[in-house]
């Protein structure tokens, strides 16, 4: 049975960040994610979170300029004490929140940088915050992201993202798969999700090619949720997609299979 949590960066934004989260619980999410919380501080995203009674199931650590144009850190050499005070940082959000995922975004390799450099200095940050979650509770999550989107973004596919968190080899590092992402390179979603079901910690959806709800488009998720439940994922789904209109307005594929169950 599937459970869905509410992206926050993305939907319900008619209303200020501190504000979606009590929307997302007045259209029935009992639980949220988005990518960075740290405008606000730790006390005052907890205070909002716990007064809408929602679980804070996912975010992202510190991830650059991203108003310049950055998507992580983690591949980018000479920036590790950043990427490693990032992570710290992280973490004590997630001791505020209750937040037992965290993805740490790969990134954009620099122009004329090496990619060799770059993919060793991925795993090696990798490696250093799987050792800070250790004994938290706390899965880190490693997401292959469409290039289409973000042109330059160094993990695109399912099988290299598995490559990675095989060499990192921590066993709470886990991918992150987004269905849009898996759609725009390379399709073949309901193969990618039972080959990698082993070493999945999170789901994302979203309609594809605009985007837009997940009942919009070429994907079938009907069929993808039953495919879940057979392959006996458990977490949480992360609706990290861009409402056509207001969001409440398109929530009726959330409705129908609410109906159903």
């Amino acid at each position: 049975m599937p459970k869905f949590a509410a992206n926050l960066t993305m939907m319900f934004t008619e209303s200020a960040f501190l504000d979606r989260f009590a929307a997302a619980a007045d259209a029935g999410f009992s639980a949220v994610e988005f990518l960075l919380p740290y405008a606000h501080s730790p006390q005052e995203v907890e205070r909002r979170a716990r007064a809408a009674a929602v679980e804070v199931v996912l975010f992202n650590t510190p991830s650059g300029d991203w108003n310049a144009g950055e998507r992580g850190i983690a591949c980018i050499p000479g920036r590790e004490a950043e990427f490693r005070a990032g992570v710290e940082k992280a973490l004590v959000y997630a001791a505020a929140l209750g937040t037992r995922r965290l993805h740490a975004m790969a990134g954009i390799a620099p122009q004329g940088a090496d990619p060799v450099v770059c993919r060793r200095t991925l795993i090696e940050n990798l490696k250093y915050a799987a050792e800070k979650v250790d004994g938290r509770g706390i899965t880190l999550l490693l997401e292959a992201i469409n290039t289409r989107d973000i042109p330059g973004f160094i993990v695109s596919r399912q099988d290299d993202c598995h490559v990675i968190c095989e060499e990192v080899g921590a066993p709470h590092l886990m991918m992150q798969m987004d269905l849009y992402h898996m759609q725009v390179m390379e399709g073949d979603l309901a193969t990618k999700l039972k080959r990698y079901a082993h070493r999945c910690g999170h789901i994302q959806i979203a309609g594809c090619p605009e985007r837009n709800e997940p009942d919009t488009g070429e994907i079938r998720y009907e069929y993808l949720f039953r495919l879940l439940d057979e392959i006996g994922y458990q977490g949480w789904i992360g609706c990290e997609y861009r409402p056509a209109g207001k969001t409440v307005d398109g929530l009726g594929w959330l409705r129908a299979p609410a109906a159903a169950r």
